[in-house]
């Protein structure tokens, strides 16, 4: 097994190499997920890294890759059997979700949902949804309409729908027994002071206060007597202790706006970490289950509890999800909606629900690829492919099928009798019956077709004849619909090993499909992530409903989204 040290090195060089300069903190988390031992020293292994970090950040980024080159990062997959809780009975497991409503949920949402829910029914338990709803100024009843729609989509239901916000003349009064053990302090520095002193591990004068004095300020905070108070409620942590996240953290703060459920009844919030811990214990949460991030402030959760002679959940952690080149951070989505590079949240683009379901991505394969991590805590970064091959499989067996032709080149065929093609709507489900098509010798062809024929050559209108390539002009080159290919008519025997997709000329009806593609390139947002194809699709689209997902053979899968535009999606290769 690796050591500490090789661990802390492992993702010290990962850290730098991904984000420009590696933070202890972080290389820390990731080291005890891998290697739980890690944390029986935190002191030890805090400084360790510390001086690694310092090392680290002082190599350019060829050398980061060079030593990189020694590590593997493997990806973790549950083990069969489902999935297991630590100190779970069967009918004692209350799990919960706990979103904060600030925007649409996205692909990582699905992940720890899905977790929950499924945890909390193999075990025969309860799972609840909890909105934390504790920041007016980021929050909305439109993002709360959303994630539950979500959630709903995904085939989650649950027993229970709880509001933090709700609860707060209870946050208010464990703030002030935990003021009354000094536990907790009014503090009125600046945030710049505060945030030096806690970089520094010094403590500022207002930890030094009486507690009386502390609960007068805190009154002031809540009632904001001509609005003139100002400070925030820390934790009196230990100003010396490695894990930064102990030194003296902020529990509350001051925030003066409308809040979409309470209003204006509220002016002070509780921040996550001070309302966590304390909901998980008062709704009975036998399991918080949350991405590894939140690692390094377990010492915190359970000091809070601690502190109020709470009951103790058990603490599971698993790592985070997203889509490589898609970002779910809303701090760089909400950008690029505002700016309008992206068409909203149900962009096909983006890693949303709302996206992903506009898309074509059923809620099975979701499931599926989500699930397939399982309650690992090793890094991972897919790419869409993952998630396509899932939502592949659910598709092929029932998607009908249709021909259509991007960038179209118009084919001539001489000496072609009249014929009714008869084309199956589905390659190995009989049930589906078939369609027909007339053809009387006028064709498009994609214009990458096109130019790969030669003249002279015979090749196979799919499930048609053969033809034999007389002429092509210099716009048969690809994306002119003018007359370009000429070609004979060549019988039906024998079968050439060229065969071409077709849409007949009389009935073609223009169409075009969105192709999404990663949004980002190199970290940058790719102006060209999201592609149009533009060509002909056979007639029998004209009576898809919207919302159906074909498959244009030799194309791919795609979705209606606009019948009156004959808009479709790509959905998968």
């Amino acid at each position: 097994m690796d050591s500490i040290e090789d661990v802390l090195w492992k993702f010290a060089l990962k850290n730098a190499h991904d984000y420009g300069t590696a933070q202890a903190n972080a290389v820390v988390g990731k080291a005890l997920a891998e290697l739980p031992e890690a944390r029986n020293n935190m002191r030890e292994t805090m400084a360790l890294a510390q001086k690694i970090v310092a090392v680290v950040n002082t190599m350019k980024k060829e050398e980061l890759e060079e030593k990189l080159a020694h590590y593997s990062f493997a990806e973790k997959k549950e083990e069969r059997g489902g999935l297991k809780l630590p100190k779970a009975e069967k009918g004692n497991v209350v799990t919960r979700f706990p979103p904060e409503p600030s925007g649409y949920p996205h692909i990582g949402h699905a992940k720890a949902a899905l977790l929950d829910y499924e945890c909390a029914r193999q075990y025969d338990g309860k799972f609840l949804l909890r909105f934390d709803d504790t920041n007016p100024e980021k929050e909305k009843q439109e993002y709360v309409d959303a994630l539950k729609d979500g959630l709903t989509w995904l085939g989650i239901s649950w027993d229970d729908e709880t509001y933090v916000s709700d609860r707060m003349p209870e946050l208010y009064g464990y703030a002030e027994q935990m003021i009354e053990s000094r536990d907790a302090y009014v503090c009125t520095c600046s945030q710049e002071k505060i945030r030096e002193g806690r970089s520094l591990g010094q403590g500022c004068d207002c930890r030094e206060r009486a507690m009386a004095e502390n609960l007068k300020l805190w009154k002031g905070l809540r009632e904001g007597e001509g609005k003139e108070e100002s400070g925030v409620l820390r934790f009196k942590g230990n100003m010396d202790d490695l894990n930064t996240v102990m030194r003296d953290p902020v529990l509350f703060r001051i925030i003066e706006k409308k809040h979409f459920r309470q209003g204006f009844k509220y002016r002070l919030w509780p921040l996550y970490d001070f309302e966590a811990p304390i909901i998980d214990s008062l709704e009975g949460v036998t399991h918080a289950m949350r991405t590894k991030e939140y690692e390094l402030r377990d010492q915190l959760y359970f000091a809070i509890l601690d502190s109020l002679k709470l009951r103790e959940p058990e603490l599971v952690e698993f790592s985070r999800l997203q889509i490589r080149n898609a970002p779910i951070s809303k701090r760089l989505l909400l950008p690029l909606i505002a700016e309008g590079k992206v068409r909203g949240w149900d962009d096909p683009r983006l890693p949303t629900l709302t996206a992903l379901r506009r898309r074509g991505i059923l809620p099975a394969a979701i499931k599926q690829f989500v699930l397939s991590f399982g309650l690992g805590k090793a890094e991972s970064e897919p790419t869409w492919e993952a998630l396509l091959v899932e939502n592949r499989k659910l598709l092929d067996p029932v998607s009908l099928r249709l021909f259509f032709v991007p960038s179209p080149v118009k084919l001539t065929v001489t000496g072609a009798p009249e014929k009714e093609a008869k084309l199956r709507r589905h390659p190995s489900d009989k049930s589906k019956g078939v369609r027909s098509v007339n053809t009387r010798g006028n064709f498009y062809i994609s214009g990458s077709d096109a130019k790969a024929l030669r003249e002279g050559e015979t090749f196979r209108l799919k499930d048609l004849y053969n033809v034999k390539i007389e002429s092509k002009s210099a716009a048969g080159t690809g994306g002119s619909t003018n007359a370009v290919v000429s070609a004979s008519y060549a019988g039906e025997q024998p079968l050439p090993e060229k065969k071409v997709q077709w849409v007949a000329a009389e009935s073609a009806l223009e169409a075009n499909v969105l192709v999404p593609r990663d949004l980002l390139r190199d970290g940058e947002y790719d102006e060209n992530s999201l592609l149009v194809d533009r060509g002909f699709v056979e007639a029998e689209a004209a009576s898809l409903t919207t919302g159906t997902i074909v498959q244009f053979e030799r194309y791919g899968f795609c979705k209606l989204d606009d019948k009156a535009r004959l808009q479709f999606i790509f959905t998968n290769p």
